[in-house]
């Protein structure tokens, strides 16, 4: 049980409600944000003393999972933060040691078969571990940066100095770091000893105001991205469909971007399939 980090979660959790929320009035003005401890306590049939402690990182015991889902439903979590919940609290299965970073071969084979469809797979911290020539020409060529490099939300967070638009110039960039530190916070609290994923999220903390922002929002729910438009300097704009699958058994993602057949988007993408890594040279 990580007892700091659910005690802070719990508390950005209930500062975010208003007591009408929650079916309770309002009352004489209060002189901070959001439902009081007790209420809380009440509303999930837990002692006011026992919520106290675990807001504050002192509980002795970790909570049963009736607990769990009474503070839940108490503080109106969605899905995913009733999950990130009980990995905090050490009641749901916890992966140990370092994320995965290798890739199915059967995967890599699928990125070469797709056709007109620009693909990667991204690890539980936003690497690019692998890419087909499509993505490499949208995007950048990933394989002329060092491994370091080809970090998504480094990238989206601490852009290279030649980069005339941040993260190749997709119209969602601000949602896309947002979603980048609301994923990166579940990943810590899945990976917690992983030195790189450690070292990610302290690097983008001290170098990123708007990271670090963010970050204290505690936020780990993400609308999915169903589209995205790249403006790229040799073919102009692309709207692609974005879907991203996810690959469990590594916990990392296969990210496609299509659109549709006969679409000015869906040529721009052909011709960059001709171009091929010739056409990221168009941003250096």
């Amino acid at each position: 049980m990580d007892k700091q980090e659910l005690g802070t979660f719990l508390r950005s959790r209930r500062e975010r409600l208003r007591p009408q929320d929650v079916g309770l009035p309002s009352g004489p003005r209060r002189r901070t944000p959001g439902l009081r401890r007790e209420e809380v306590a009440v509303l999930a049939h837990i002692s006011t003393e026992y919520y106290i402690r675990l807001e504050q990182g002192r509980a002795a015991s970790r909570p049963s999972g009736d607990v769990l889902a009474g503070i839940a439903a108490a503080l109106l979590l969605t899905d995913a933060e009733s999950d990130h919940l009980h990995v905090l609290a050490g009641t749901a299965p916890n992966r140990t040691g370092l994320h995965r970073r290798d890739v199915r071969p059967s995967i890599l084979a699928l990125l070469e078969r797709l056709p007109q469809t620009a693909g990667f797979v991204m690890s539980a911290a936003f690497e690019v571990l692998a890419w087909n020539d499509l993505a490499a020409a949208l995007m950048e060529d990933f394989a002329q940066l060092d491994p370091k490099d080809r970090n998504l939300a480094r990238r989206a967070f601490l852009p290279p100095q030649h980069a005339e638009a941040p993260l190749y110039g997709i119209s969602d960039a601000a949602e896309f770091r947002h979603q980048a530190v609301r994923e990166l916070r579940a990943t810590l609290a899945r990976y917690p000893a992983d030195p790189a994923v450690i070292a990610l999220v302290d690097e983008l903390r001290d170098a990123s105001a708007d990271f670090a922002r963010l970050w204290e929002r505690h936020d780990v729910q993400a609308a999915p991205t169903l589209t995205k438009t790249f403006r790229h300097p040799a073919v102009g704009e692309i709207t692609v469909d974005c879907d991203s699958l996810a690959l469990t058994d590594r916990d990392q993602h296969l990210v496609l971007y299509s659109a549709p057949q006969g679409s000015p988007s869906a040529e721009a993408l052909a011709l960059l399939g001709i171009l091929g890594t010739t056409a990221a040279a168009y941003r250096q």
